[in-house]
């Protein structure tokens, strides 16, 4: 889903008070308070518990590209935000430049999300593969979606897991449209070990990688049988067994799911032993979000968080 500047530019001022005040969305809407943690997180600064596992009182909530519907999608503004709406899940988007530097953007094109078209007027289409890291650190990743936000950078996957660790969150990393770039799953991995998230406390509480490539997903899984991975999808009843062997969960559109599809993952046992789990996205309105819910979903993946938690949450939340 994307989240166009017109559509977002209430949000996006939103966004930016609440990063400079500390505040939540909730406290916004309903007066002050005292947030509490969101369901499937402890907040950045408490212990956190295996990776992805449901949260007693709901659905784990993911920050989907950060806090997209508020603050810039796969900038640090988005996955800071996230933090000061208190959600230590966020989620991104890996791809790599001209010159082999893994970068954290949805696109394989830089000109929806960035200024690359005024900046390179004579580069259509603005690939990510054909620009080298220098070039795309000079671009404008924020004023696309309010001008309060110019000045915002495309970070590189190491500038984004320093960031990430700084705010003590927890990541569930994409790795996009791997057919463009041969190898991007070993070297997204050995960025993940030389920033420090492949030990045991990150392997086991703070990191999934997933992938809409089912042979990335399985690759990953080869590499580091230790990880969490989850396929992006819905494959069939008679398909999940298979996925069973490489991959810890099923993360399907909303759309495409049903109760009893999410009971027959759960039916199944992952890569590691144990049951599979289903994240399911886009989910960004309260109705859909109970729905969901109620279909038996672990997680939920968002651009709004703070409505999800709410929510699924109810008179618990925050």
């Amino acid at each position: 889903m994307y989240v166009r500047p017109a559509a977002a530019a209430t949000a996006a001022f939103l966004g930016f008070a609440l990063t400079l005040l500390g505040g939540t969305a909730a406290s916004a809407a309903s007066g002050p308070t005292v947030p509490s943690t969101p369901s499937g997180s402890t907040g950045p600064a408490g212990p956190a518990g295996p990776a992805g596992t449901p949260g007693l009182l709901g659905p784990v909530v993911y920050a989907h590209r950060g806090a997209s519907a508020y603050a810039p999608e796969n900038t640090l503004a988005a996955i800071d935000l996230a933090m000061r709406l208190g959600f230590d899940w966020v989620e991104n988007d890996v791809q790599r430049t001209k010159d082999g530097e893994l970068v954290v953007i949805h696109d394989d094109t830089l000109a929806r999300t960035t200024d690359a078209e005024q900046a390179f007027p004579d580069r259509k289409p603005w690939r990510v593969k054909d620009f080298t890291a220098a070039e795309i650190a000079t671009l404008d990743a924020g004023s696309w979606f309010g001008e309060e936000f110019a000045g915002e950078r495309v970070p590189t996957l190491r500038e984004y897991l320093d960031r990430v660790e700084r705010n003590r969150q927890r990541l569930l990393l994409e790795v996009k449209k791997p057919e463009l770039y041969p190898g991007i799953e070993k070297q997204t991995l050995q960025v993940l070990g030389e920033a420090g998230w492949l030990d045991t406390d990150h392997v086991q509480r703070r990191l999934v990688v997933q992938s809409f490539s089912a042979d990335s997903v399985r690759l990953v899984h080869g590499l580091r049988p230790d990880l969490v991975t989850a396929f992006l999808g819905t494959p069939t009843l008679a398909e999940l067994p298979k996925y069973a062997q490489f991959t810890d969960r099923i993360n399907p559109w909303h759309t495409t799911i049903s109760a009893d599809w999410v009971a027959a993952v759960h039916d199944l046992r992952g890569a590691h032993g144990k049951a599979m789990e289903v994240d399911t996205w886009i989910v960004d309105d309260a109705a859909t979000a109970r729905k969901v819910q109620g279909m038996g979903v672990d997680g939920i993946i968002t651009n709004a968080p703070d409505v999800v938690h709410q929510a699924v949450l109810g008179a618990f939340a925050f």
